[in-house]
């Protein structure tokens, strides 16, 4: 039996290139959340330095193949959770349109004095109070967002004898009557945070989407500020578009 020779390209193929092949053709056969083996034990097997394990399973994670939890282990990556830019339902019923499971965690929350950024953000009086929130958001148990909620104290009421753990802040603020209706949001880059990085079960400097929306009510009045921190592995914005007419182009 003659052996085929090794090609040209798998010759001179890096070592941490080798580990990602190997990995990538086991990912196809497990299903999301299962764990893959430590850097440790990937030196073992292909006979590498720490550093080039390492550096294979970053690069997976990059592409949110692999999720690397600090403490816990690799796993094999969730399939990022999509939402449409240009609407916004509350977190529960977006994935619960998706059909995964939403529930919260709430973190804190404090009836305090605004910042001038926050006063300014809600049309606060002098004097008026803001309802804080923060909280985990995940889907299936699996932590998505980190969002820090602030709310016109015309809210605090009813939100105080809400039990967010399982009930959608958006459904107290309409059975109170103050509806959401539009807003706007600004979406930016970032590097995540200590705070991310804790709550998340990512690292810090990971790649984040970070979104800050105000939303008003039915009579045009801001009702919420919102600031949600999103892994850039785990979520996704999906976002409908015009084009528009060329025309002037041509004219000019």
């Amino acid at each position: 039996m003659v052996l085929a020779e090794p090609s040209l390209e798998d010759a001179y193929r890096p070592r941490y290139r080798e580990i990602e092949h190997a990995i990538r053709q086991r990912l196809s056969r497990l299903k999301p959340g299962a764990e893959l083996p430590s850097d440790a034990q990937l030196c073992d097997e292909f006979g590498v330095s720490r550093m080039t394990a390492r550096h294979a399973m970053n690069r997976l994670a990059q592409e949110g193949l692999v999720s690397r939890v600090r403490g816990r282990g690799t796993f094999v990556g969730e399939p990022p959770t999509h939402r449409r830019a240009n609407s916004l339902l509350s977190f529960s019923n977006e994935m619960r349109r998706q059909g995964r499971s939403p529930s919260s965690r709430l973190l804190g929350r404090a009836l305090r004095p605004p910042s001038r950024e926050e006063a300014a953000r809600l049309q606060l009086k002098s004097g008026e109070k803001l309802l804080s929130l923060k909280r985990i958001r995940l889907a299936d148990g699996h932590p998505i967002a980190l969002e820090s909620t602030r709310l016109h104290g015309r809210t605090a009421a009813a939100v105080l004898a809400a039990n967010l753990q399982v009930e959608s802040l958006h459904a107290v603020l309409v059975r109170a009557g103050c509806l959401p209706t539009k807003g706007r949001a600004t979406i930016t880059a970032e590097p995540a945070t200590a705070d991310d990085a804790r709550w998340l079960q990512m690292r810090k400097g990971d790649p984040m989407l970070v979104e800050r929306r105000v939303i008003l009510d039915q009579r045009g009045r801001p009702l919420e500020f919102t600031e949600s921190r999103y892994p850039a592995d785990r979520y996704a914005l999906d976002v409908d578009f015009v084009v528009e007419d060329p025309g002037h182009l041509r004219r000019a």
